[in-house]
């Protein structure tokens, strides 16, 4: 289990023909109930930023710092896309907010894949009814998002953080392109733990500087970086011990 672990998450993966070879594009972290709960983001610091980042930290400030949901495309980065870029991004948002039940603002978008291509975005807007449809509880859903996030990956990546009386999940896709301040990268976590936007903002940032940030293997940082935390509070207020080891799959 990953991001399903924590109480509160639902996960799925689908396919809707970005990847030539059929294998799931789609990936999709939302909370149970579709209701908006605390978030943060930690973004690339390229200043050729891609549009699912713009998309992102515009739905982010517009709602103070809250997301129920993170949608996710593979295949294709959507970057240097121009405006057609950003309004695909916005209806990728708006097409998986109809599903859930939220507003398309409480949506934050990610894509990872080849740069400078259109997206097929009536591909995407066809399969998200489906991966909406296919979002679930359990190892089967982080699984399945783990996977359908993948590009050059090798194998899917995901963790389990147990704590003091909550827990942290996450899944991550990245194997180049990596540098200092992220590269290639695409992260989602979510827990059961209370936290304020700002007080998540402040720890997803430093966990970053010291886990992400560290790393380095070409010197090259990608457009379309982004580590996402969202938290649903179910844990209650004594989510603030230190975590235990971590448990990775």
């Amino acid at each position: 289990m990953s991001v399903t672990a924590p109480e509160g998450f639902v996960a799925g993966g689908a396919a809707c023909g970005l990847k030539s070879t059929g294998a799931p594009d789609l990936s999709l972290v939302a909370t149970a109930d579709g209701r908006p709960v605390p978030a943060a983001a930690v973004f690339t610091t390229n200043k050729a930023t891609a549009a699912p980042v713009n998309v992102s930290r515009r739905h982010l400030k517009a709602t103070g710092g809250y997301a129920a949901a993170v949608v996710l495309n593979s295949g294709n980065a959507n970057a240097a896309t121009g405006l057609a870029g950003d309004e695909h991004a916005e209806r990728m948002c708006a097409l998986t907010a109809e599903g859930l039940g939220c507003a398309p603002n409480e949506v934050l978008v990610c894509s990872t894949g080849l740069i400078g291509i259109p997206l097929a975005i009536a591909k995407v807007a066809a399969g998200i009814p489906a991966l909406v449809q296919a979002r679930t509880g359990g190892p089967d859903g982080g699984q399945a998002a783990a996977q359908a996030i993948m590009t050059t990956d090798t194998r899917s990546k995901q963790v389990v953080v147990p704590g003091r009386g909550f827990t942290v999940g996450g899944l991550a896709k990245g194997a180049a392109m990596l540098a200092p301040n992220m590269a290639t990268m695409l992260a989602v976590l979510t827990t059961d733990a209370a936290a304020e936007p700002a007080t998540l903002q402040r720890a997803l940032r430093d966990a970053v500087s010291r886990s992400f940030n560290q790393m380095t293997v070409d010197g090259c940082t990608s457009t379309n970086d982004t580590v996402i935390v969202l938290a649903c509070g179910r844990a209650g207020a004594g989510a603030g011990a230190p975590p235990r080891r971590p448990r990775w799959s």
